[in-house]
């Protein structure tokens, strides 16, 4: 019995990769996608630059703690590469497009401009992607998104990197708003999007949507660089719980902002609604520049070779809880989780790949 698992296992981490680059699904991992229950509303969390062991069972981190106690801990979850913006437009696009950098979404190779440091470097690409992402997907299925960025200027901006005077506790002249951030905003969709500015929003559009009840399906929140445990380094303008050497402050304040985004969202009427509804709070990556990874990685390509052990936490409405799941999983992991519990089963990509399954134990209703 144990030879005929392993030998399944094996089979399924073998499957050939198709011409576009994502894997032939198993049929084993097509039995687990139709059991993903349907979900309403999303939303994913998105914080910086931390181990699973430097957050999960922390004195510095007590609400995701005990959101992993009390709810879903993915405890095996890895990310695509370092530094942070491969990996966003991962969780949302399916691959990092070769992308190896943290240079601004306009960027393409031998660009002059100052936002785009690296682009003479071998193997640079462009940053704009001509390919679908989960955005597309959710427009062709009928459904909704939105991407909150905190300390975003303006709804719809394509600002690189931006200050925040009203954020709180933060020198009005410190940016905290990063593009790199986001994602969504390298594809070139959203970028020509003349609905950009109804896609592309703040940290108040997010408020008011709970509040009003008019809440997309799918959400992507994102903190701004005081509020995500990414901090800022070496300014003497940065206040201690955003400056990056003072880790556990960092950690603490980073901590309390999912507090309060969470209890938001679950003060909602969606939330305390029939329908399904989870909550992901996730990361971009360790901070140790290693490179674990699992689940669509490939240590070959540089851009996708693994991030580091991160925390991957599921609250859900009507799901399990006290559950910590020891299966590896990665970003496409739950973007193949995303996609299936909005009834899309055309998987982007390496979500698409036979090392990648739903995270169903974590998804599951009761």
């Amino acid at each position: 019995m144990k030879l005929c698992l392993l030998a399944a296992v094996a089979a399924l981490l073998t499957l050939p990769i198709d011409a576009a680059g994502a894997a032939n699904a198993a049929p084993s991992a097509l039995s687990l996608d139709a059991q993903v229950p349907r979900y309403q509303y999303i939303f994913v969390i998105v914080e910086e630059n931390k181990d699973y062991g430097q957050v999960v069972g922390s004195s510095d981190a007590p609400t995701i703690t005990r959101l992993a106690r009390e709810y879903g801990d993915a405890a095996n979850f890895y990310a695509e590469t370092h530094p942070s913006e491969p990996n966003y437009v991962a969780l949302v696009g399916g691959y990092t497009y070769g992308i190896r950098d943290d240079d601004a979404f306009f960027c393409y190779p031998h660009d002059p401009d100052p936002s785009c440091p690296n682009s003479n470097k071998p193997g640079y690409v462009n940053h704009t992607i001509d390919a679908p992402s989960l955005a597309t997907q959710l427009e062709a299925a009928g459904l909704t998104w939105k991407n909150y960025n905190e300390s975003l200027p303006a709804a719809g901006s394509l600002a690189v990197v931006a200050a925040d005077a009203h954020a709180r506790d933060v020198p009005p002249t410190l940016a905290v708003y990063a593009s790199k951030h986001s994602g969504f905003i390298n594809f070139a969709s959203v970028q020509h999007d003349p609905q950009r500015a109804q896609h592309l929003v703040g940290f108040g559009q997010l408020y008011a949507d709970l509040a009003s009840g008019h809440i997309p399906n799918f959400s992507l929140i994102v903190p701004n660089l005081c509020n995500e445990m990414h901090g800022v380094g070496g300014l003497a303008a940065a206040p201690e719980g955003c400056e990056q050497s003072h880790l556990s402050q960092l950690i603490w304040r980073g901590d309390e902002n999912i507090a309060t985004l969470v209890q938001r969202i679950m003060a909602s009427a969606a939330w305390r609604s029939a329908a399904n509804a989870a909550i992901v709070v996730t990361f971009d990556e360790d901070d140790h520049y290693g490179r674990q990874g699992c689940c669509g990685s490939d240590p070959h390509d540089l851009s996708n070779a693994g991030g580091g052990h991160i925390p991957t936490i599921i609250v859900t409405n009507h799901g399990p809880r006290n559950l910590s799941d020891a299966t590896p999983y990665s970003h496409y992991s739950l973007l193949r989780t995303i996609e299936d519990a909005f009834g899309i089963h055309t998987y982007l990509h390496q979500a698409a790949a036979a090392s990648v399954v739903p995270m169903l134990p974590l998804f599951r209703v009761r």
